[in-house]
């Protein structure tokens, strides 16, 4: 088994329909060399997403989830989203660093734990950063584009959710400032990567069983919507962002009672879309 990922595939024939959960990964490779204290580092988890909807492959979805941090190498970012800054010798390879790498420094590796200080006392190698990116994130993003690419083969379309969960507040370093969060976040990056109506039956789906939603806002969907979303193809990918105080407590990140009512909500999530979305 590969150190980077893991796919929980449906008994029987897989429906059109691919999860992913790329930031729930929590086995820290040795060579990480982080100075930071790991229970802060691990606060950057969207701890147990994977878990939380593990039970869409119920209904004939596949699920997908990182094994490795995204503190050390981040999924949902892409190859070229490096901080310079961070290095030892020059990056030998293109680079296009976004705004959250430059300004926040949450890039491809991340550099900071907002206010909570730097995750490294020393600069890294080209070699390592080079490896994860070889051994990681590579694996992973060939990984789901298999899985997208098998679904749409099989059945000449796909729907592709990308599972994140986020603060029940963001903070001065956040998007939406220090503000309560609402349950749930869908983003299709402003209707570029899913037709209208999937994003509405997903909205409509949570709101009927009594959670606030809001959508692109704070988040609009970030490098793996960006990558896979092409609806004219038929290749819809939306991204949801669960809010963390509904399901786990944010200091120790253990899971909270209701834990399992969550679970039943998102895997009956699966079985509305491939029921009543048509994509």
């Amino acid at each position: 088994m590969t150190d980077a990922f893991r796919i929980h595939r449906p008994q029987g024939t897989p429906k059109s329909l691919v999860f992913d959960s790329p930031h729930s990964g929590s086995i820290y490779p040795d060579d990480f060399g982080h100075s930071i204290d790991r229970m802060i580092l691990r606060r950057s988890e969207d701890a147990h997403v994977e878990e939380l909807f593990s039970g869409v492959t119920d209904h004939g979805a596949t699920l997908l989830h990182a094994l490795f941090p995204r503190s050390y190498i981040d999924p949902n970012r892409n190859e070229d989203d490096i901080d310079v800054t961070m290095l030892d010798a020059e990056w030998p390879h293109a680079i296009n660093p976004t705004s959250k790498t430059l300004e926040r420094g949450v890039g491809l590796i991340w550099k900071d734990m907002k206010a909570l200080g730097p995750i490294y006392d020393r600069k890294l190698s080209v070699a390592e950063v080079s490896q994860r990116i070889v051994e990681y994130w590579r694996p992973y993003h060939a990984a789901l584009a298999d899985l997208i690419d098998a679904a749409h083969a099989s059945h000449g379309c796909v729907l592709h959710i990308d599972c994140h969960s986020m603060a029940s507040m963001g903070d001065r370093t956040t998007e939406d400032g220090a503000v309560p969060r609402p349950d749930f976040v869908v983003s299709d990056r402003e209707g570029t990567t899913c037709a209208p109506r999937i994003l509405k039956c997903v909205v409509n789906y949570l709101r009927n069983c009594g959670f606030t939603v809001s959508i692109n806002d704070p988040y609009k969907g970030f490098e793996l919507v960006r990558r896979h979303g092409r609806p004219a193809e038929g290749r819809h990918s939306l991204q949801i962002e669960v809010n963390r105080g509904l399901y786990m407590d944010e200091e120790t990140l253990s899971k909270k009672p209701n834990f399992v009512i969550m679970q039943k909500v998102l895997s009956g999530l699966a079985a509305v879309l491939l029921t009543e979305a048509e994509y």
